[in-house]
């Protein structure tokens, strides 16, 4: 959900807003978006990425994040403010990391759809991911018991790497050694 189109707000007047509020809201380029509270299922798939990815960079370079965090995109070819808060992003560009919040380009993101948000995730932010360089974008749908995973190509195109649906191992190409039982993933 978002404000309507014409309605776009400042950067100052969007962290107005979300101080007086305790709804979950993304920012991009002056329009506000509105995430849904997560369901238990999406807190529960949350958790056990995050403990493996975790355990995984433990004393490695990469780092991973949960939300609400947020990241704010950037890089060198695209223009405006574009603040995120995807459900797990794995930071290996540790200078980006600010206080509150991080500024560039993750390696990887994960995002757990929720039927209000469908098409918000499965459509708006894989392109946007692909257009600031995310080299690895998993969509995992509770719904349907499917994790999809897009990746870079050579022409900085997402192409979907890897789909599985109630069972089977999904492997990162981004993070060596981050691969997941999806069966467990949907307990």
């Amino acid at each position: 959900m978002s404000l309507p189109e014409e309605k776009r707000i400042s950067l100052d007047e969007f962290y107005r807003i979300r101080e007086d509020s305790e709804q979950l809201m993304e920012y991009i380029d002056g329009v506000v978006f509105m995430s849904p509270s997560p369901s238990t299922k999406h807190q529960r798939i949350s958790g056990r990425l995050h403990a493996r990815l975790f355990q995984l960079l433990d004393g490695t370079d990469c780092e991973v994040f949960h939300a609400p965090f947020d990241i704010e995109l950037k890089n060198e070819q695209m223009e405006g403010t574009k603040i995120v808060i995807p459900d797990l992003t794995v930071i290996c560009d540790k200078m980006g990391l600010l206080e509150n919040k991080y500024v560039g380009t993750p390696a990887l993101i994960i995002e757990i759809i929720s039927p209000s948000n469908q098409s918000h995730d499965l459509v708006f932010k894989l392109n946007l991911y692909m257009q600031y360089g995310v080299k690895e974008y998993w969509i995992v749908n509770p719904l349907l018991n499917t994790i999809q995973v897009y990746v870079l190509d050579e022409n900085n195109k997402y192409r979907l790497n890897d789909i599985a649906k109630d069972k089977g191992t999904i492997k990162s190409i981004a993070i060596h050694h981050f691969n997941v039982d999806v069966e467990k993933v949907f307990l």
